[in-house]
This record gives structure tokens, C-alpha cells and sequence, in this order.
């Protein structure tokens, strides 16, 4: 199978199925002198890890990270970095009673087609438990942003919709995204979200989401015109998550129902010659270019397609059938996908930043 790898200068390449052994990937183009820990990226994937609430998928995964290379007394070498998660808690007998039948919903029939075998362990290899590698890589990623650019650079992403409920964004608190398991920045809204979401998992169904990342602190002068632009790359790396649908930067499709007055973010003259904007409709991009603004970004995520409630199907010799999906799914799978937005954020910011030094040198600060 090919297109594992993403990224430019500093990319990732993943491996492992969800009941496979394990999963892993290999880092490149980390710079070399880089303190980096296992504990370093563990705090990140246990923001993702699945059974921390009846909210998600009860498998018991500790995503204990080991690092096999590329690190050595604490820093890096500038050489690969390897890591690897183990799979303790598959239960693939769980699926066996799917082995011929494709799941409305799900990559199965497409990966049936195109490559005339699947791993329906679980989906194997169309597994979200993929982006637990994507998490890790991104960690590494917030070492180097920090390093290059500052402490003060903050890559955060909160929940603002589950199904059709979304939250009231002038009670928005970055303090209350931890304080919940929704990663909700809306105290009022999380409370309503978990009778909401018990609701949906006791009928045996699933709910959507829309994930908001923002970036902070990044400088003006990332991303390039045409077809290097910074929000194409944010839109890829949120695409390619598993059950993403949708991406807008920025005010996105409510753009088309403004004016030109009302669209364009306005600027006077601020601190040391650096502008001052009136508004961010923009998503902190302009020309794919970032603006020095914070960098917005929202993610739609399908409800998960692995429900209860019987739907109507075919199997792998072409027949009419039925499938319910057994094991243990999230409910909304929009909630341990925060995590992975913030990851891929990240990495396309890092990827961004050494391909601006590689042609101008170091970045304006």
C-alpha cells in the first residue's frame, strides 16, 4: 500500500493494523540536539488514548510509547526516529462474524475493491487507531515549533458541535477543555452533551462533531503562494484523518454570505511596525501565507459508522444482507479526534517553517 508517508522536510511514515501486534512510525527531519523524552510524547497520547470515559471505545490500551531510534542521552541525533505502541487489548473474534460482509460507512467495500483482500480486524489498516501515531509524531513536532520559534507558540483544539448541538462560543474558556471529556471549551454545553451522548450510545447509534483547532504565536511568512499554500496543507492533514468530511479555514463557508466590507479583516498600525487586524475571517492565512494571527481551523467529523442498529448491506459475493457491528466503538468519534487535529496542526506548521528556512532563512519574529 502506498501514501503512508506525510509531509515535506519533516515528515512521518506510519505502519501497524488495530489488532495487528502494534503500530508505529518513523520520523524525519528532526533536527538534531532536540531534548526529547518518551514522556515528552506520552502526555499527548494520553489525551487520545480510548477508555478515559463511558464516552469512548472501552478498549484498554495503555499507547505506551517506546523510542527504537534516533534519540540518544535524552537528545536527538538529527538521524530517524522510531517509535512503536503495542496492541494489548484486541478482541478480534469481535469481527468475525463481519469477515464477508462490508459495514455501511466504512472503508471496507472501497479497500475490497481496490485491493482484493482487507484486514476486517477492526477495519486493520483503516483503524483510527492509526492516529494514535499521528499524536506521537506530533509531539515531536511541538518540541521542534518551541525550540524554533518559542514558548509561546500553542497549538489547541476543542469541541465545538456534537451532532446538531453546538456551543455557545461567548461562554468559550480554554481553562474548561481538560475539565470535561468532550474537550469542550463550553462548561454549560458539556454538561448538556453527556445526556445528549448517553442517549445516542444506549439506542445503539452514533453522532458528528466539529473539531476547531487554533495556532498561536506562529509569525507572519509561513506557507507560499500557489501550490504551496498553508491552509492546502492544513486542509490535507485534517482530511486525512479518519471520518474527516469537511475543513474550513477561518470564517470558511459562512465567508460566502459576507460582503467584501465585512469579510476583509481590516488593519491599523501596531507595535514595532507590525500591523494590528480589525477581525481574523481570514483563519490567520492570506495568499497561503500566514498573517501572524492566530491560524483557525475546523474539522467536520462523521458520526462513527460502526453502530448497532442493523443497516442493510452486501458481502463479498455480491448477496443482499444485514450487518450489525459488535465490539467496542466510539460513540462520537469527534471526541478523541481533537488530539489528532491539534497533532496534524503541528506538523504542518514544523513542515512549513523548515521549508521557509530552507529558501529564506531564518523566520521574522
Amino acid at each position: 500500500m502506498s501514501s503512508n508517508t506525510f509531509g515535506t522536510l519533516f515528515r512521518f511514515t506510519t505502519f501497524g493494523e488495530s489488532h495487528g501486534p502494534a503500530i508505529g512510525c518513523v520520523v524525519d527531519g528532526v533536527p538534531p540536539g532536540l531534548s526529547l523524552t518518551e514522556a515528552d510524547i506520552q502526555v499527548w497520547l494520553d489525551k487520545r488514548k480510548p477508555g478515559t470515559s463511558r464516552f469512548t471505545t472501552q478498549r484498554q490500551e495503555p499507547d505506551a510509547v517506546k523510542i527504537l531510534s534516533g534519540v540518544f542521552e535524552g537528545k536527538t541525533t538529527g538521524t530517524s526516529i522510531g517509535l512503536l505502541i503495542e496492541n494489548v487489548d484486541h478482541r478480534s473474534k469481535d469481527y468475525s462474524e463481519i469477515a464477508e460482509k462490508f459495514r455501511p460507512g466504512h472503508a471496507d467495500y472501497t479497500y475490497w475493491a481496490k485491493y482484493g483482500i482487507r484486514d476486517y480486524r477492526g477495519g486493520g489498516r483503516q483503524s483510527a487507531r492509526e492516529t494514535a501515531m499521528r499524536v506521537a509524531a506530533g509531539a515531536i513536532a511541538r518540541k521542534v515549533l518551541a525550540h524554533r520559534i518559542g514558548a509561546d507558540v500553542k497549538v489547541r483544539g476543542a469541541l465545538i458541535q456534537m451532532g446538531p448541538h453546538k456551543i455557545d462560543r461567548t461562554a468559550w474558556n480554554w481553562d474548561e477543555v481538560n475539565n470535561n471529556p468532550f474537550f469542550c471549551p463550553d462548561a454549560k454545553s458539556a454538561a448538556a452533551w453527556e445526556t445528549y451522548l448517553d442517549g445516542v450510545r444506549k439506542n445503539g447509534s452514533s453522532a458528528g462533531a466539529i473539531i476547531e483547532v487554533v495556532a498561536e504565536g506562529i509569525p507572519a511568512g509561513l506557507g507560499a503562494p500557489i501550490y504551496g499554500k498553508l491552509e492546502a496543507d492544513i486542509a490535507a492533514a485534517l482530511m486525512g484523518i479518519n471520518a474527516a468530511k469537511g475543513v474550513e479555514i477561518g470564517a470558511g463557508f459562512a465567508a460566502a454570505a459576507l460582503s467584501g466590507e465585512e469579510n476583509a479583516d481590516e488593519m491599523r498600525a501596531g507595535n514595532n511596525g507590525k500591523p494590528e487586524f480589525l477581525s481574523n475571517n481570514a483563519g490567520g492565512i492570506l495568499g497561503g501565507i500566514s498573517t501572524g494571527q492566530d491560524i483557525v481551523a475546523r474539522v467536520a467529523v462523521k458520526p462513527t459508522s460502526s453502530i448497532l442498529s442493523p443497516r442493510k448491506t452486501i458481502d463479498i459475493h455480491g448477496r443482499n444482507t444485514e450487518i450489525v457491528t459488535k465490539g467496542r466503538h466510539d460513540p462520537c468519534v469527534g471526541i478523541r479526534g481533537v488530539p489528532v487535529a491539534e497533532a496534524m496542526m503541528a506538523i504542518v506548521l514544523v513542515d512549513q517553517l523548515m521549508r521557509h528556512e530552507a529558501q529564506c532563512g531564518p523566520l521574522k519574529r
